[in-house]
């Protein structure tokens, strides 16, 4: 059998090194941003929970609305590239804020970007790649963006290290691969010509009945994926976990380092294992893989604990985000793949918005492990229903 990888179209390919520089300034941030929030600004981790809990629910709100443009006017790239040019202009407010105020406003409207762009980047992918390579195609463009969540922390190290821990001049080195970014999607990503050909006119207004309309499968999906959402706690846990066991600042970024470098190297494998075998068995390693670190970070509060969790909560990303992604486009018919998209996203951030919550109670009434025990508790639950219904995640072998 052939590589797969010679049949992903080119735009899944430049989609991906968008995403790679995007990741890179983002997660050079987020890496020492906790930090930053409780040490130096003052916040509580509950606070901490409740902000990027409330941040990503406002990202996952607008990609209902613009999948939903987006499929109406049946045009991709200029919300894609309107998400990633907001992203990118938020990056220097980060070091310019003087109070928390200024950083989570910036964090908001980093958030508004990755609303905007993200249902109908997602769509492209969908509409150029065959739907026996969907697994691959999205596997790999998730396993490139997060070769930039890895790249970006070990930027944060280095720059932490050579300017003697100033979190404001490292938070300077994230403009620039934001801008990277959107000059390679402006000049090497095309317009799909599927999308083209569906092209619509009329008044602009959400057709709830369409929506409604939609497969049984992908009501089952939005419901697996609510389960999913509350198992995962944000990564920012895991960064104040770092902190609460007195990781020097240097070496806070190693967390989302090693992490991220588990989620690049399973992602790809993971979506050529679900392409040749069967998807189902794939997103029901990555929940036993989840359940593991959380019980890991929970039970075992030392070093070995640790980076345990962490490695392991790297390599359920990877075995999950991509099959996810080809779930959606598999039970979503051509015409409603945007707002397909956008309506899992919205149920995974308002999901996340309460799992943040709620572990951010957790943590601050019974402490971190009550946190992580409750996520595996709803990895568990989560695996039941995978396996309690084989609509969306049966197999994809062709």
């Amino acid at each position: 059998m052939s590589s797969p990888l010679k049949h992903i179209p080119k735009n899944v390919w430049v989609l991906g090194f968008v995403s790679l520089f995007m990741d890179m300034s983002s997660e050079l941030v987020h890496a020492v941003l906790p930090v930053y929030l409780t040490a130096v600004l003052g916040l509580s981790v509950l606070a901490v929970g409740i902000i990027e809990g409330i941040a990503e629910a406002t990202a996952s709100m607008l990609k209902v609305v613009s999948g939903f443009v987006s499929d109406r006017f049946a045009r991709r790239k200029p919300l894609v590239l309107l998400g990633y040019g907001l992203s990118a202009l938020t990056k220097p407010f980060f070091p310019l804020a003087e109070t928390a105020i200024g950083v989570v406003t910036a964090r908001f409207v980093d958030r508004i970007g990755k609303g905007i762009r993200g249902a109908p980047r997602d769509a492209i992918v969908a509409d150029v790649t065959p739907p026996e390579m969907r697994d691959a195609a999205y596997g790999l463009r998730q396993s490139l963006d997060t070769v930039g969540a890895f790249l970006g922390p070990l930027l944060a190290m280095l720059f932490l290290w050579l300017w003697a821990d100033n979190l404001r001049a490292v938070l300077w080195v994230a403009v620039v691969p934001a801008a990277i970014a959107v000059l390679l999607l402006a000049v090497g990503v095309d317009e799909p010509q599927i999308a083209a050909r569906r092209q619509k006119t009329g008044a602009l207004r959400l057709d709830v009945d369409r929506i409604r309309a939609l497969p049984p499968a992908f009501w089952h999906l939005l419901g697996f994926t609510a389960l999913i959402s509350l198992a995962r706690l944000s990564e920012a846990f895991l960064v104040l976990r770092a902190q609460e066991m007195k990781l020097s600042l240097l070496w806070i970024p190693m967390v989302m380092i090693v992490m991220s470098a588990v989620y690049s190297l399973s992602s790809y494998p993971a979506g050529i294992l679900a392409v040749r075998t069967n998807r189902q068995v794939v997103l029901g390693l990555s929940l036993i893989a989840l359940a593991g670190a959380q019980l890991a970070l929970a039970l075992y509060p030392g070093t070995w604990g640790f980076w345990t969790g962490v490695a392991l909560w790297g390599l359920h990303m990877g075995l999950s985000q991509g099959g996810l992604s080809a779930a959606v486009a598999q039970s979503s018919p051509p015409d409603m793949y945007a707002t397909s998209f956008g309506l899992f996203h919205f149920v995974t951030g308002v999901f996340q918005l309460a799992s943040g919550v709620m572990a951010g109670w957790l943590w601050v009434t019974w402490g971190s492990a009550a946190a992580f025990s409750g996520g595996a508790l709803w990895a568990v639950l989560a695996l039941v229903a995978l396996f309690a219904s084989n609509a969306v995640f049966g197999a994809t072998k062709k």
